[in-house]
């Protein structure tokens, strides 16, 4: 009788070790992500799954298959928010699922693993006509008795669970020793998400990875030992795929501009072509804006886009710029944005990108860069068509819509009068400039001659001019032709205009000595001009107009400095103006050139 009682009681135990189980799966939850119907192909899955989730399970389910799991997680809201944030990244199948481990039976992944932080593998329960026969003159209420008590005991004294075997040291380097190239490779460039590297991603664990893993392990709470365990590789690995996901890190390969680039599309958000740009705007008011820069050219256009992007609003003046014969680097911050350009000169191609970001979170701003940085890559051989959006009339003056230029306080012309890049000007306002540029280079104010008219301006960048002024050394004769060469439109045209007139007298409005006059149709941006006499030779410098609302001049007469009266004073501060030594008239052609050689364009900032 006590044989046939057992039988019975084996048969409700594992019934309620059964319930027991699936009670507490439902308190768990998983993420399945594949499933075979095959052992084979299972564990060939769960192997390439396992090199980018070290913790990747895999469990016969009840129908016959076999699931591949992450998990477990402890509710099915955590795990939803896992799938969710994997499925964003693209690291799992849209298909993924969350389940609640109810179908899950034998573990046969990883290799002779137990079923770590889950609960007991169900019973494997004997058919009852295997079971032990039940006695033949059973009373029910023996039997009744007999089986509460067997119940009772298994209730209240289930079998515990098996508990895990602890991971040592050997056992952490002998699972990184299965690790493939490209696993080891992603253990590195999570490394360097997360700030502990900074070598090369190649898949060796030498001095340097080993350093990096220990100097992470320190700052999450591990013990320092250079080798990451299985759990640590998932933590690792699990959080930087979490930090993707939530940028929204994503390969994009613009076909119109001919770009492959990785760019943060929780942040930003296709807005528009604009050539030579694609224009990617502040997605839900994140601040982050992106400009794909893809234009034909060469090392010309290569610098005028240089000088261009310098004068847009998303580029901060403060920073570190870097010009190359094919290439440059732009950086730029202040206390509302950080800004980094980059451009590459290829096969007649210029392409690049520029990253403005919201000044803080260097983190997120640093990885993100990274990113981009590492992931750039040129593709097709044709550049963003100047059809789409509207182009820029010309690289220099960087109107486009949606992007705000920065506006100077005012602009003029100076010209080189040295070998060292030194340029004379108009003196006017230039006092009260918070910021001085020639052309696109930062300048300083060398010389303050405001009482005579003049001033001197120096780039801090080292120039080499094309060509310095030749001052005349011949008194010039009234009624004589001159041209006043200048940046009559500073925004719109990237060279110096010349406007031809003639000399009415040698002295100034008010009988000036050291001055002349001159009729010529100049504009504001031609002040601080040379005047060229015939030869080509400087004779003056353009002064600004009087400044008396009481008076109106006749149109086109203006009064400038004559160069005999200011070469003494730029000799005795350091400035050797160069003799003119040119004889007979030149034609329009050459005066142009000498005046796009030496003529630039002085900007006050604010």
């Amino acid at each position: 009788m006590r044989k046939g009682h057992k039988a019975i009681s084996v048969i409700v135990g594992a019934s309620l070790t059964a319930m027991l189980w699936t009670s507490a799966a439902w308190a768990q939850a998983w993420v399945q992500i594949e499933a075979k119907s095959s052992l084979a192909q299972a564990e060939e899955r769960a192997r390439d799954w396992a090199g980018m989730f070290p913790t990747a399970s895999g469990f016969r389910l009840k129908s016959g298959w076999y699931a591949i799991a992450l998990g477990p997680f402890a509710d099915e809201q955590a795990a939803d928010d896992r799938r969710r944030a994997l499925r964003l990244d693209g690291l799992i199948p849209r298909d993924s699922f969350v389940a609640d481990g109810s179908q899950f039976t034998q573990q046969f992944w990883p290799v002779g693993a137990g079923l770590i932080g889950a609960p007991i593998k169900p019973v494997e329960t004997q058919p009852l006509s295997e079971a032990a026969p039940a006695p033949a003159l059973a009373t029910p209420s023996d039997t009744q008795t007999d089986v509460q008590t067997d119940v009772q005991t298994s209730a209240a004294d289930p079998t515990p669970p098996e508990q895990p075997a602890l991971e040592t040291l050997a056992d952490s380097r002998r699972l990184e020793g299965a690790l493939s190239r490209d696993q080891r490779r992603d253990i590195q460039a999570a490394l360097e998400w997360e700030g502990s590297y900074s070598g090369a991603i190649d898949g060796l664990f030498g001095r340097g990875t080993r350093s990096s893993i220990a100097d992470w392990q320190i700052k999450n709470g591990f013990e320092p030992t250079g080798v990451l365990s299985s759990t640590q590789q998932m933590e690792l690995l699990d959080r930087v795929a979490s930090a993707r996901a939530e940028l929204g890190l994503k390969t994009v390969e613009e076909t119109e501009a001919g770009i492959s680039i990785e760019l943060p599309l929780g942040l930003v958000q296709f807005a528009r072509y604009n050539a030579p740009f694609v224009n990617y705007a502040s997605k839900d008011n994140s601040g982050v804006q992106i400009l794909l820069i893809s234009q034909p050219g060469d090392a010309a256009r290569l610098r005028g886009l240089y000088d261009a992007m310098q004068t847009l609003e998303i580029v901060p003046v403060s920073g570190d710029r870097s010009l190359r014969s094919n290439g440059f680097t732009i950086e730029g911050s202040n206390s509302k944005v950080q800004s980094y350009t980059q451009a590459t000169l290829s096969k007649g191609l210029i392409k690049g990108f520029v990253l403005v970001w919201p000044a803080g979170d260097d983190t997120r701003r640093t990885r993100v860069l990274e990113a981009m940085k590492s992931s750039f890559k040129p593709i097709g051989t044709a550049s963003l068509d100047a059809t789409l959006g509207q182009p820029m009339s010309v690289t220099r003056a960087a109107l486009m819509a949606g992007i705000e230029k920065r506006a100077p306080v005012f602009s003029r012309s100076g010209f080189y009068i040295d070998g060292k890049g030194a340029v004379l000007t108009a003196a006017e306002g230039l006092a009260q400039c918070g910021r001085i540029t020639v052309d696109a280079h930062p300048a300083d104010l060398a010389y303050d001659g405001a009482q005579a008219g003049f001033a001197v301006v120096q780039p801090r960048d080292a120039l080499a001019p094309k060509a310095v002024a030749h001052f005349s050394t011949q008194p010039p004769l009234a009624g004589a032709q001159i041209t006043v060469a200048g940046f009559s439109y500073p925004e719109a045209l990237p060279a110096p205009v010349l406007n031809f007139g003639k000399l009415s007298a040698l002295k100034g409005l008010a009988g000036e000595t050291d001055q002349a006059r001159i009729e010529a149709k100049t504009r504001a941006g031609d002040v601080g001009g040379p005047v060229l006499d015939g030869t080509g030779a400087v004779m003056g410098m353009l002064l600004p107009p009087a400044r008396d609302a009481s008076r109106m001049l006749p149109d086109g007469l203006h009064a400038a400095l004559q160069a005999q009266a200011m070469a003494p004073t730029l000799s005795q501060n350091g400035y050797a103006p160069e003799a003119a030594s040119f004889s007979g008239p030149r034609a329009a052609e050459d005066l142009q050139q000498i005046a796009d050689r030496m003529v630039v364009r002085v900007s006050c900032w604010k």
